[in-house]
């Protein structure tokens, strides 16, 4: 099936209908070279003759230069001709192609009946809209006319210094088309010696890994049909022994929340790139003349340290965001299943009485629904348990203060239903055959019409009467033999269209936590759940990885009880409310059973976050290179650098009794500086304080001091952190 075939009238950006080869191409005509360059990164292309662009240069910005100067780089970058190579070496164009004698993973795969597998396409036009020093577009329309396939191919270089691509291909010719993969590579330099991408699983998302860059491909393929807990999230590749303040690195994510591949090639040669797109299945997309496929958008970003590349990525995606990001109080561990009106109306009273601004009812309330096993689909509430409604709870809500939230999972259904009962051939089956069941569930076709219009009413209807400020939806497994290309679309196509219906509509992506995080999912969706895991801990590492593409504030993190449900440790709060403060805040607790103590502690973090969420949700994130991977610093420092915000976290037990200094990066190293612990974080543990005399009254040094000598570390016990405010002196 084709893209248009079902969604060209649906206003989908990946639809067949919004591609119209050269429609970007209103800038000036371009028959050389393109330098662009935005806040410290520079992207030059060789766009000289007949075939698609090369990328000369793309790291750190170069001096402005003349095309004469371009074309002795490009001269100077031409490899030598060696034995039993090609006569004229040709560098790799950015969707690669077999007939230039790549021997790479190919661009472009597709037939038309065992035809026209290895286009060369010619170049007709380069479109430029350079925007001097805040970045620029560029657009280039080909054609393989031979093949009866044209290619259009769309760089931004944006203000921020991320180089955003995307290719669409369209079949010319008479006969159908089978596309059977698109993808775009970017070239890296040879100092690129170590590759860094992740791993996990349900709990433990974006969990790291590292490996020697060595030749041949290191390809990650996602077929879980949504991003998954095991995606390779962000791939980059980096000059030996990078770190979080140092060594170059390049970084590459796949904006798409369906399959996908992401890959690290270097060939004999030398040649190394980056690539990746959609995973597409056999036989999804068939173009018919003149239909026409779009990748996702491939998102890349250079730095001098992962900060900085990390900070390039949160700066695009603040540009979507909306408000302060308002105190959340869910259900889920509180009362899972059990949605008694009375310990409700209470948990309402204890969220309200701690200062929360938002209280969500998560999984429960709808129809049938009182284990997993049954009522998915069937989002009408609950008569039995609600015989007039949500209106009690969420008046009371309301009284007290506070937005509703809701908890929904609306691409999925249980065979338990009475929406599979009465349409079974709207869930996805091959063949027809179902497969195996997970969670005790199925996915509904959304590519049917009927079914898209049937979730599409109940939704909009909840929202509508129920006055629902914010969605939590989940999505609670892989799709499994399912064809994922057309599912995914109609998924954005819906959400799409919840939110043109409801624009102040707050939207969360979870999916069995954090396996769909991810800058698809982000276009139409407020803040991820990074993980079902809040362990404080667990969390740590968590939101470290993940803040290597979001910034904090669209990163739900959540404090909850003293002993975890995912892993049983049980933690202090100092630890579970100073590691829910760096992303968005929230609660996950049953706070009718927690002491008056405990709840007068979590009402100053609920305070201390709304004092600094402003600054903090603006401010840039910093991480401390520690040689004892026992110790973490993190932070944050105001866009302004007149203050931050730092936590000092024991992992672990550490490496020896002495944890040594720890250095405070990203300050401005010509101010002075006051360093103290901040309240309530400030006591973790009274031998910390007792043995680090400077902790008392603070101290006062200069950025450039902290962030090269540093201050001695607090000799904290395994999973304690404290908390430090750096203010200018």
């Amino acid at each position: 099936m084709a893209i248009v075939d079902t969604f060209a009238d649906a206003g989908d950006p990946h639809s067949a209908a919004t591609l119209e080869m050269g429609d970007r191409s209103d800038g000036r005509g371009v028959d050389g070279f393109v330098h662009l360059q935005a806040d410290g990164v520079g992207l030059v292309l060789d766009c000289r003759g007949a075939r698609l662009p090369r990328v000369l240069h793309w790291g750190r910005a170069l001096p402005r230069a003349t095309d004469d100067d371009l074309a002795t780089l490009a001269l100077a970058s031409v490899p030598a001709t060696v034995p039993n190579s090609l006569d004229t070496p040709l560098p790799v164009a950015i969707v690669p192609e077999l007939a230039t004698g790549w021997f790479g993973r190919p661009g472009l795969l597709g037939h038309r009946d065992g035809r026209h597998w290895s286009p060369m396409f010619e170049t007709e036009h380069v479109g430029l809209d350079d925007r001097g020093d805040g970045g620029g577009e560029v657009v280039v329309r080909a054609s393989d006319v031979g093949c009866g396939l044209s290619i259009e191919i769309y760089f931004e270089l944006t203000a921020g210094g991320v180089l955003r691509l995307r290719a669409g291909l369209r079949n010319i010719a008479a006969q159908r088309y089978v596309l059977d993969g698109l993808v775009i590579a970017l070239p890296v330099p040879a100092e690129a010696t170590e590759l860094l991408d992740f791993t996990g699983r349900w709990s433990r998302e974006r969990a790291p890994q590292r490996r020697e860059f060595s030749a041949g491909a290191h390809l990650r393929d996602g077929r879980r049909g949504r991003t998954g807990s095991d995606t390779t999230f962000i791939l980059v590749a980096g000059e030996q022994g990078f770190g979080f303040r140092s060594g170059q690195v390049w970084g590459m994510h796949i904006g798409w929340s369906g399959n996908h591949r992401t890959y690290a090639e270097r060939l004999p040669t030398g040649e190394s790139v980056l690539g990746g797109g959609e995973l597409l299945l056999s036989g999804e997309v068939r173009l018919a003349p003149g239909e026409s496929y779009e990748t996702p958008w491939i998102y890349a970003a250079h730095g001098d340290g992962l900060d900085e590349m990390a900070e390039r990525f949160h700066r695009l995606v603040r540009s979507r965001a909306r408000g302060p990001r308002r105190v959340v109080v869910n259900t889920w561990e509180a009362v899972h299943f059990d949605h008694d009106m009375g310990r409700l109306r209470a948990l309402v009273d204890a969220a309200a009485d701690v200062g929360a601004e938002r209280f969500v009812l998560d999984d429960g309330w709808f129809r049938g629904r009182r284990d997993d096993r049954a009522g998915l689909g069937d989002w009408f509430v609950d008569e039995e348990r609600w015989p007039a409604g949500l209106h009690p709870l969420v008046e009371h809500v309301l009284a007290r203060g506070m937005d509703f939230g809701l908890w929904v999972e609306p691409e999925m259904v249980n065979p338990d239903s009475d929406l599979a009962r009465a349409h079974p051939d709207w869930i996805i089956a091959v063949g027809g055959r179902q497969p195996p069941s997970v969670r005790h569930q199925q996915a509904l076709d959304l590519r049917r019409p009927q079914a898209y219009a049937y979730v599409l009413a109940r939704l909009d209807a909840l929202v509508t009467e129920y006055r629902i400020a914010f969605l939590k939806w989940d999505h609670n497994r892989d799709l499994i033999d399912a064809e994922v290309h057309g599912q995914t679309l109609a998924v954005y196509r819906l959400m799409d269209e919840l939110r043109a219906r409801h624009p102040l509509l707050e939207v969360e992506s979870c999916s069995s936590g954090g396996a769909r995080v991810d800058l698809g999912i982000l276009e139409r969706t407020d803040r991820v759940w990074a993980s079902d895991c809040i362990d404080g801990i667990e969390r740590q590492a968590i939101q470290r990885w993940t803040a290597l593409l979001l910034p904090p504030e669209l990163i739900g993190s959540h404090v909850g009880a003293a002993r975890s449900h995912t892993t049983g440790r049980t933690q202090g709060l100092g630890l579970r409310a100073g590691t829910a403060l760096f992303g968005h805040f929230g609660i996950e607790w049953d706070l009718t059973a927690a002491t008056d103590a405990e709840r007068a502690e979590l009402r100053r973090w609920v305070e201390l976050y709304k004092r600094m969420r402003g600054w903090l949700h603006r401010g840039r994130v910093v991480r401390a290179d520690h040689p004892d991977p026992a110790l973490w610093l993190h932070g944050i420092v105001s866009d302004e650098r007149d203050q931050a915000l730092f936590a000092v976290v024991a992992m672990t037990t550490g490496t020896s009794t002495q944890p040594g200094r720890v250095r405070i990066p990203g300050l401005d190293p010509n101010l002075r500086y006051r360093v103290c612990p901040l309240a309530p974080g400030d006591r973790p543990g009274t031998t910390a304080l007792a043995l680090n005399p400077w902790l008392a009254g603070g101290i006062v040094l200069t950025g450039q001091v902290l962030a090269e000598v540093g201050v001695s570390a607090p000799p904290l016990q395994p999973e304690q952190l404290l908390l430090l405010h750096v203010t200018k002196a």
